[in-house]
């Protein structure tokens, strides 16, 4: 395949890179935080213990965090995007599969978040003008209002977007309002007697482990775009350090608010109404949900680009206006809540492939160019047996997790692995 025009195949020329660490802070503390990480957080209890999981979260965000680190670094030092690293690794010819599977999944994560976006907006105008969230025409003209802002967004820079808007303005603004609303219920859980919340132990419906793979979750699914923003950064040094240090502090913050609120409101209720239920909660909610749509373009913007890999006549722009048209499409048609197992399901085929992936670049050398056409039927049989793996521990030993056990064997397999000559180039 002729790779000239295909921005995803070829490293990104010098004057498009453009990230320092400030910059890949900035956007990866902003794709850290959404209302999907506060629910999950609030999963954890009261399964487990306030304590254990306030430790799940610091622990699994590190580690979650310096994953999707060590594979923004391949990609600053590559230049390549994640369609790019997946035809390094696996061959051209294989390499369209994954590609093709994480197109897919990044649609639909796209319609998931202009319906988490729909849902909170539609309450909020429940709240202020008491519309009926429910009715067919609300929910039709708010998921219709985030389709288009969304593709506004397409029509536009992605380098743009993330130096001055997510920079300057969302950053500042989603602060002020993870701020506001800690020191709310931090103040609900003081008069509700902290001690007792905090020394408050599990009911034992959730490992250690588990709890530890539930964290882990989220940075861990944003494995296959983190490359695509992680080739435009100036140096692998603040790449891997603005990546790194801007995601885990989301993840712990937006994690550990999900378990505050959900230690301090009356069991059954529903996150977003208990946000809303909050002093100034109608404003930091919404200034989350603005937040929130750069997690839908990120999902959007990375799927356009895998999507251009396969098909290079296409500009990129075209891709991702049509995704925004498919997505806000796929949001008002499908049940998209009942779509969420078979999303989590698709990244049990992605947490292998990137062990894969880090185990033949993350260690230096590795970067041998395979012949155009070619199949590594090695690293597809590394990643065919971490597929079996994930699903085996999630099958036969649920309480161990499947994601850190699948990334830790397909690392180490994919490193052992590596051919002579990559290993000599150390």
């Amino acid at each position: 395949m002729d790779n000239t025009n295909n921005q995803a195949l070829t490293p990104v020329c010098p004057d498009q890179r453009v990230f320092d660490a400030r910059s890949h802070a900035s956007l990866w503390f902003s794709l850290g935080v959404g209302l999907l990480v506060m629910q999950v957080g609030a999963y954890l209890v009261p399964a487990v213990g306030t304590q254990e999981a306030i430790w799940a979260i610091l622990l699994g965000s590190a580690l979650g965090a310096g994953l999707l680190a060590w594979t923004a670094q391949i990609g600053c030092d590559s230049g390549l995007s994640s369609a790019g690293l997946m035809h390094l690794v696996y061959g051209p010819s294989l390499a369209r599969l994954p590609v093709l599977l994480n197109v897919v999944q990044l649609l639909g994560w796209t319609a998931f978040e202009l319906v988490v976006m729909r849902d909170g907006s539609s309450a909020i105008l429940q709240q202020t003008w008491g519309l009926d969230p429910a009715a067919p025409l609300t929910l039709a003209l708010s998921t219709l209002v985030w389709g288009l802002v969304l593709a506004a967004l397409m029509a536009g820079s992605m380098l743009g977007l993330v130096r001055g808007f997510i920079s300057r303005w969302g950053l500042p603004l989603v602060v002020l309002s993870l701020l506001w609303l800690s020191w709310h219920f931090l103040g609900v859980a003081q008069a509700k007697d902290w001690q007792a919340i905090w020394n408050r132990p599990g009911t034992g419906g959730m490992s250690a482990l588990n709890a530890l793979d539930l964290v882990v979750a989220m940075p861990v699914s944003w494995l296959p775009l983190v490359a695509d923003y992680a080739r435009h950064g100036r140096s692998r040094r603040g790449t891997l350090g603005g990546t790194w240090w801007g995601y885990a502090l989301a993840n712990v913050w937006c994690y550990a608010l999900g378990v505050l609120v959900a230690s301090v409101v009356e069991p059954g209720t529903d996150l977003v109404t208990a946000l809303l239920l909050a002093q100034g909660g109608l404003l930091a909610l919404g200034l989350i949900l603005l937040d929130e749509l750069d997690n839908a373009y990120g999902d959007l913007y990375s799927g356009a680009l895998s999507a251009h890999s396969l098909q290079p006549q296409t500009p990129l722009k075209r891709f991702g206006l049509w995704g925004a048209v498919l997505c806000t499409g796929l949001a008002m048609a499908l049940p998209m809540h009942n779509l969420e197992p078979f999303l989590l399901t698709l990244s049990s085929v992605f947490v292998p492939l990137y062990g894969v992936i880090l185990g033949r670049l993350g260690f230096g050398g590795g970067n041998t160019p395979i012949n155009a056409g070619g199949v590594n039927l090695g690293t597809t049989a590394l990643w065919l047996a971490g597929i079996g793996l994930y699903h085996a521990l999630a099958t036969w030993a649920p309480t161990w997790g499947s994601a850190l056990p699948t990334l830790a064997v397909t690392v180490c397999l994919g490193f052992w692995t590596r051919p002579m000559h990559d290993l000599k180039a150390q």
